[in-house]
């Protein structure tokens, strides 16, 4: 493709994005940007010896100063933002006015809905924007589509997934894989959902299930925010029911619960002997430094399952990942299933066949494609297909 690519965030996903560009984007060049330039350094290095070429350049910038923003967004083509979910919007705005698409790995639905809105300018500006091209949401709402395509009427769509320690260690049995910022974000706020055709915003760390996994035993499944993201809007209307749940080992959800009830999550400022700070900013700042100490393999499982009708039959299809910590390049699966999901739409903006404009991520490219195209890199799918029965779909 001969093109310019740009990353913001030289951090896991961000690195993992980049190994994929280089082995399937045929880019020109990529560029990993950081505020921190030996991080950026770093990630540029272990790229361009893992592809054994100099593709990677390494690039001090800050997201945040729109000056400096422009003048690394000048000369790329696609941009992969691989910041925290609060930064994205303004980015894209900076990404419009240099003429530059964009993907971002989203998180947070309304953050994703305020750059959705500059789909206007986008268009005028002849760019093609795709926020939530992670893992959730991101590819599992391309499982969700892929099951949708593959019946002519959808009754439901469940959705599950969690990257979780091969060797858990208690209480919380986590291995912190990503921003701890956003890992708050998913457990508080509310989840979006269909219901019975209608939107409903359900409450998160709710409707605990247990979920059997061939690979883990019984596991837990409990709601969590922005998995969905605008899934359920576009859906409205072709789908009955739509909702994606978080995997963990059991008891992790109601360890959970208790700093969201007693307040460690708030976001006004609170007086600590004469200095004001923010419960969320503490505890992201303590549990997060306590979770980094936890420094086993990772594991990602995913499993959507789709209940509906085909030639008149009613059937349950169901499609699972299962993917540990790669050992040939040393990306974890949540690098993996993150980094590489947000390269593919990347790559697909680049090669000229996406429109321009703001694009809802489930649906810029269809299932079917993606799942192709995420097997190409390593990732496996397991598919099956069943006659519907009247148990639980989540239970396998």
């Amino acid at each position: 493709m001969n093109k310019t690519f740009a990353i913001l965030g030289s951090g896991m996903q961000g690195t993992a994005a980049a190994f994929d560009l280089a082995r399937f984007a045929e880019p020109q060049s990529i560029l990993l940007g950081d505020t921190i330039l030996a991080q950026a350094e770093r990630s540029a290095k272990r790229v361009n010896d893992l592809v054994g070429r100099q593709i990677c350049q390494a690039v001090h910038v800050n997201a945040l100063d729109p000056s400096s923003l422009t003048s690394f967004l000048e000369p790329v083509d696609v941009l992969l933002s691989c910041v925290p979910y609060w930064m994205h919007p303004k980015i894209a705005k900076v990404a419009i006015d240099t003429k530059t698409s964009m993907c971002d790995l989203g998180g947070n639905t309304e953050i994703t809905l305020e750059t959705l809105a500059m789909d206007v300018a986008a268009k005028a500006a002849g760019v093609t924007l795709i926020p939530d091209t992670g893992l959730a949401p991101g590819l599992v709402n391309s499982l969700g589509l892929y099951l949708i395509e593959h019946l002519d009427s959808t009754e439901s769509i469940k959705l599950f997934c969690g990257v979780l320690p091969q060797h858990p260690v208690p209480p919380f049995n986590y291995k912190l894989t990503f921003n701890v910022e956003g890992l708050v974000a998913e457990y508080d706020y509310q989840a979006v959902t269909l219901r019975n055709g209608e939107i409903v915003l359900v409450d998160t760390l709710d409707e605990i299930e247990e979920l059997t996994l061939e690979h883990l035993g019984k596991m837990e499944a409990f709601t969590t925010s922005g998995g969905t993201s605008t899934a359920p809007y576009s859906f409205q209307g072709r789908v009955q029911n739509y909702q994606y749940k978080t995997i963990r080992w059991p008891g992790h959800c109601e360890r959970m619960k208790i700093f969201r009830d007693f307040g460690f999550w708030g976001e006004a400022p609170i007086d600590i002997k004469g200095v004001q700070v923010k419960p969320r900013d503490l505890f992201c700042k303590v549990f997060g430094d306590a979770l980094k100490q936890f420094q086993d393999l990772d594991q990602c499982v995913v499993r959507g399952v789709g209940v509906g009708t085909r030639n008149g039959q009613k059937l349950e299809l169901q499609v699972d990942i299962f993917d540990k910590q790669c050992e040939q390049t040393g990306f974890t699966s949540m690098e993996r299933t993150t980094g590489f999901s947000i390269a593919i739409h990347a790559a697909a903006i680049a090669s000229g066949r996406l429109p321009v404009g703001c694009l809802r991520y489930e649906t810029a490219l269809s299932g079917t494609e993606f799942c192709q195209e995420i097997q190409r890199r390593g990732v496996s799918l397991k598919f099956s297909e069943t006659v519907s029965s009247e148990h639980s779909p989540g239970t396998g």
